[in-house]
């Protein structure tokens, strides 16, 4: 455990390796990514970054106060709020595009707003 700590505090992301690690999620989303593999993950990143899971959702706790999980969950709901007011899509395309295979609402979404997707499109 003593190295681990060590380890830890040598190597430890800096402010650009989390801007690395946003851009990795902002690239993920621009591409079919999402299609293919589904929605982000934090093995994916992890591997993406070339560290292991563990180490890598260590950094990000210590660098951000979230989970790599609570992290990559956030920026989908970010995403997600852009998306659901373009109304060229409907709802369960933005889903879709997100990597929601089988839903018809955006899971989470009316907790992070307060609002169902279809209320919240129609507030703007």
């Amino acid at each position: 455990m003593r190295y681990y700590i060590k380890f830890f505090v040598v190597f430890c992301f800096t402010n650009s390796n989390i801007d690395k690690f946003e851009a990795l999620l902002n690239e993920y989303f621009r591409c079919d990514k999402p299609h293919i593999i589904g929605l982000a993950a934090v093995n994916y990143s992890a591997d993406q970054l070339h560290l292991s899971p563990n180490y890598f959702g260590d950094v990000v706790k210590k660098e951000t106060c979230k989970s790599p999980f609570k992290y990559i969950s956030l920026k989908v709901m970010d995403i997600a709020k852009e998306r659901v007011l373009d109304t060229s899509r409907s709802i369960s395309e933005v889903a879709r595009e997100l990597g929601f295979k089988y839903l018809i609402i955006l899971p989470g979404h009316s907790k992070s707003t307060g609002y169902m997707p279809v209320e919240y499109r129609s507030l703007s």
